[in-house]
């Protein structure tokens, strides 16, 4: 199937022109600065897009779409639809799921049931405990991102805390070891601490941020990285929200060329700990929301290249969940519908440049889990594209939130960037509000 698409704004590798792509599906056939030849739109549709930005799909390294076993909050058919109506056009799901994603087996059940019910591009990541390093040999690296490790508790309780067992993950595998660092003993000290002085029910989502602190994180990932670095280890750092942490990952390297690098998480970039009398347990994240210095220092870091990725650790829980004191309210929220939108609304208000945008959501993702033929707008790629209508105001609101969960955190946010049209593999997927339910994604492959 052929489609040209003409007039658009191309915002792609560090530069926007006006444009044309010619899709021959799975792949983009060719890019052109100016208009496409006549001859070449013959048998194709056309799609003028012109006052719309055409750019690569999103590529997001970090989801939780709850399947299998906690499917009441979401699914891989539901958040892959709410993903593509976001601009979204692949992504990389999380092991703490029931079952965890902790054999090989369990693994292989995922990706059969996103063949079946995913309407974007998919891989997992496969989850490392105590007592599975053995399971590791059995995996294909050219199918997964990498291996997760929680070096402290969070949703699912997947807490790897064994140094014997952290050396042989980091050291006996050529795997990237993605890891979720928060330091479990200070989190464990500062919580006692708390309720001895202020009572359990006292303590609200205010406190969260108080438990699990800067302190917290930096501890724990300044270890990863003194172990990672020992070993020669590829490790990649999740949801970085504080300022420390950002003197850990190598900033002066070209990516091809670091072995640490570090994602940041949309959420960090536009609240800081000020929003929690807001918007309560609604921004309720493990890690916590830090400070507005630690929100700054994080979009510098994005801008100066310090901060590698940008993804949007989607955690949907039911609105009930989230009820409760900081003890008691689940950590997480739905956040991959609204991502792009987001950061571009950040652009607007002059925080980073649209290109920039591009950069650390869709070329730097296929970069750092070396995907292949993904993440640009090249001709022998495949089309996984996003026409974006920056002139079209809207409102978050319960009629176009597509979470199997049924609320945002973002809800009453108006956005100045509207998804108009998402191509996965040169398919159509969603235009202006609509899913197309026919369409499937792929495998991701890994380099």
């Amino acid at each position: 199937m052929k489609t040209l698409i003409k007039n658009a704004l191309i915002v792609n590798e560090g530069r926007s022109f006006t444009g044309a792509v010619l899709i021959d599906s799975p792949y983009i056939s060719r890019v052109y600065e100016g208009e496409a030849p006549a001859g070449d739109a013959t048998g194709a549709e056309v799609i003028d897009a012109a006052g719309k930005w055409l750019m690569p799909g999103v590529i997001d390294g970090h989801v939780h779409f709850r399947e299998p076993g906690l499917t009441y909050k979401g699914n891989i058919a539901s958040e892959s639809r709410a993903a593509a109506a976001g601009g979204v056009t692949s992504f990389m799901d999380m092991p703490n799921t029931n079952p965890p994603t902790t054999t090989v087996a369990d693994l292989e059940w995922k990706f059969s049931r996103a063949a079946e019910t995913s309407v974007i591009n998919y891989s997992f990541f496969f989850g490392g405990t105590n007592g599975n390093y053995a399971e590791t040999g059995k995996l294909d690296r050219h199918r997964i991102p990498g291996v997760k490790l929680f070096l402290g508790s969070s949703t699912g309780n997947m807490l790897v805390d064994d140094m014997d067992t952290l050396r042989r993950f980091f050291g006996e595998t050529d795997l990237l070891i993605a890891v979720h660092a928060e330091k479990e003993d200070v989190i464990r000290r500062n919580r006692l601490l708390y309720v001895e002085r202020y009572g359990e029910e006292a303590l609200d989502v205010t406190f969260h941020a108080r438990i699990r602190d800067a302190e917290a994180c930096y501890a724990s990932s300044f270890d990863a990285v003194e172990l990672a670095t020992s070993l020669g280890t590829r490790l990649h750092l999740l949801h970085v929200s504080t300022a420390r942490e950002l003197s850990l990952p190598d900033c002066l390297l070209p990516l091809s060329s670091k072995k640490i690098t570090a994602e940041t998480c949309v959420h960090y970039l536009w609240f800081s700990d000020e929003d929690c009398l807001r918007y309560g347990n609604r921004i309720k994240w493990n890690p916590a929301i830090k400070t507005a210095a630690d929100r700054e220092a994080l979009r510098m870091a994005v801008n100066d290249g310090t901060i590698d990725v940008v993804a949007t650790d989607h955690a949907p829980h039911l609105l009930s969940e989230k009820e409760g004191g900081c003890l008691r309210a689940a950590s997480g929220g739905p956040m991959v519908q609204h991502a792009l939108p987001l950061m571009l609304e950040l652009a607007r208000q002059g925080v980073f440049t649209k290109e920039k945008v591009v950069e650390k959501m869709a070329h730097h993702p296929a970069e750092l889990f070396r995907i292949d033929r993904r993440g640009y707008i090249r001709p022998g790629y495949y089309a996984d594209l996003t026409l974006v209508d920056p002139h079209r105001k809207w409102r978050v609101a319960k009629e176009n939130i597509r979470y199997k969960c049924g609320w945002s955190p973002l809800e009453g946010q108006i956005f100045h960037h509207y998804v108009y049209i998402t191509f996965v593999n040169g398919h159509l997927v969603f235009r202006d509000g609509e899913i197309c339910d026919n369409v499937h994604g792929m495998t991701l492959a890994f380099c």
